[in-house]
């Protein structure tokens, strides 16, 4: 039996809560959770903000721990390997999306806390075992679990999209996503410009590798920076000026999100076509990228910034990351 933190239904306090997994399959690992951090998607699913929430509910999706059972035709991966798992936990691995390396992509995949499957706030967790990346050494277990989703959500697009060393990047909201985004783009060349309504994060900002920063309730801040940045990444989750940051974009430039905003996204066409402007967006990683960014962030020192909760507190922290305080994330670790 797995032990685990549940939430029997909508928006409810997270109890004990116990389930057999089964047989595990052959293509299959079972990982002994270590620590485990909360995502404001752990959130939305707890609160079945999405509509598709199925509860009981185990969440948690930013998983470190270690191997402690594996199928028979797992042969890549061995008995007391340390390894993450992220929102995802399999995949068909034989769809167009999957053969091309896009196993993200992939129409049938089997995200870690959706569709009945039971997440990381447990003692052991199962996934298929392309979905259990090792994680370098160097890399500290005890705060490594956001960029199993923080991370990779935030440097999945530098390696899609381009985004060269040369360019000048902006980044709105400087919080558990925005916080990784500054670090990485910093890391790999970028002039980083961060956007956020909290002026008081000015200082944090710039430490964290922005080379500028800009009070997003400021029209004349934005307005004096119209039409310079190459690309620019939304990593808030709600609705905004999107026109004015279409604004700040060179010809030819990107507005992209990996915030996941309730309400629809509204900006001018006009405004678009005149510079030949894009916007899009893009969801997590797949496997191979999320152990480049693992290998990324090892070389380069970049580290989430988190605050330590053990699993008896769980509450506790969910409530602290509903505050909106937390700087910036949360993550949580078993009992000695």
């Amino acid at each position: 039996m797995i032990k685990a933190y549940a939430v029997q239904e909508r928006g409810a306090k997270l109890t004990a809560f116990e389930y057999d997994p089964g047989e595990l399959g052959n293509n299959e690992v079972e990982i002994a959770v270590e620590h485990c951090g909360i995502c404001q998607s752990d959130i939305s699913m707890i609160d079945n903000d999405w509509g598709f929430s199925l509860y009981p509910l185990v969440p948690g999706h930013e998983v470190i721990g270690t191997i402690v059972a594996a199928g028979s035709q797992v042969t890549h991966l061995s008995i007391g390997q340390r390894v993450g798992l992220g929102w995802q936990a399999g995949a068909c691995m034989g769809c167009g999306s999957c053969m091309s390396g896009d196993h993200n992509l992939c129409p049938s995949r089997q995200q870690t806390i959706l569709g009945g499957h039971h997440g990381g706030f447990a003692d052991r967790v199962r996934t298929q075992s392309e979905f259990a990346i090792p994680l370098p050494s160097t890399l500290d277990p005890a705060s490594a679990g956001p960029l199993l989703c923080g991370g990779i959500t935030v440097f999945n697009p530098l390696l899609q999209l381009n985004v060269k060393p040369t360019d000048r990047v902006g980044v709105i909201g400087i919080g558990g996503l925005g916080h990784l985004a500054l670090g990485f783009l910093n890391a790999w060349g970028c002039e980083v410009t961060a956007f956020s309504s909290s002026s008081d994060k000015k200082d944090e900002a710039m430490r964290l590798g922005a080379t500028h920063f800009v009070d997003s309730t400021d029209s004349d801040a934005l307005s004096a920076i119209s039409g310079t940045l190459d690309f620019i990444l939304s990593t808030v989750n709600v609705a905004l000026d999107w026109n004015s940051y279409l604004g700040a974009l060179t010809p030819k430039g990107r507005l992209h999100m990996v915030g996941v905003t309730a309400e629809p996204v509204s900006v001018s066409s006009p405004l678009l076509m005149a510079k030949q402007n894009s916007l899009s967006a893009s969801p997590v990683g797949s496997p191979a990228n999320i152990a480049t960014m693992l290998e990324f962030a090892a070389r380069h020192d970049i580290k989430p910034l988190v605050e330590k909760y053990s699993f008896s507190q769980i509450n506790e922290a969910i409530e602290r990351m509903r505050s909106g305080k937390a700087r910036y994330r949360i993550v949580l670790s078993h009992d000695n």
